[in-house]
């Protein structure tokens, strides 16, 4: 069995400019993915950076990573994630590779044994997909004609009373190729891996979401 990671990192970030080369705690952002993904080398059989821009191809094979040259036709705002791990697969072409773990570069902070456990279970259980989730605690509701109208409560309801939602929170992906291939990460089957961690409220889209990445790196890092 082999298992890749691919760090999907395109150039253009247009809310927060340059934002997958940005320091955070002293490291370019995209780093902190491919450094997670070495320190599981005994499951991680190669570390991959799907990217178009030159700067970030720079970054990542200063820190050991491979590239993976990603056309501009599949890095545009509107492309989703699932056309440059098919690109990679294809890219790579090696008929060995049996799963891919996706990690975003835009959450760098992950528990420190999330990997090891989540691929633990991933295997143990036969599962063809798996993606991490945290359990969200806030009173949901929409407006509608100048009036809220609840979702997941009834007004006075205590917080905890509630009835758990979940939320996908963007750590880490685990599929099979053979679900990449038909352009799917999350497929109908796929396991909701509960992860209920400070780092799972991070995911870097604006500077606000940085600057709160930054707080939290240094208060918990470990």
């Amino acid at each position: 069995m082999k298992n890749i990671v691919i760090i999907p990192a395109r150039g253009g970030s247009k809310r927060l400019p340059n934002k997958n080369i940005l320091l955070l705690d002293g490291i370019p952002l995209i780093a902190h993915s491919i450094l997670y993904a070495q320190k599981n080398a005994g499951i991680v059989d190669g570390v991959f950076v799907s990217t178009d821009d030159e700067k970030i191809k720079e970054i990542a094979l200063q820190f050991d990573a491979q590239i993976i040259d990603r056309p501009a036709s599949l890095s545009g705002d509107l492309e989703p994630t699932a056309s440059a791990l098919k690109h990679g697969l294809e890219f790579i072409n090696d008929p060995a590779i049996e799963n891919i773990i996706l990690l975003q570069p835009t959450n760098p902070l992950r528990p420190e044994n999330l990997l090891k456990d989540a691929f633990r279970f991933y295997t143990e259980n036969n599962c063809d997909s798996l993606f991490t989730v945290s359990e969200n605690h806030q009173k949901f509701g929409k407006i509608a004609d100048n009036k809220f109208v609840t979702f997941n409560y009834e007004i006075g309801q205590r917080s905890q009373d509630l009835e758990p939602l979940y939320f996908e929170n963007g750590l880490l992906y685990i599929t099979n190729t053979k679900a990449i291939l038909e352009d799917s990460i999350i497929t109908k089957n796929a396991f909701p891996y509960q992860v209920n961690h400070i780092f799972a409220n991070i995911d870097i889209d604006t500077q606000e979401d940085f600057d709160y990445a930054e707080f939290v790196s240094k208060k918990y890092k470990f």
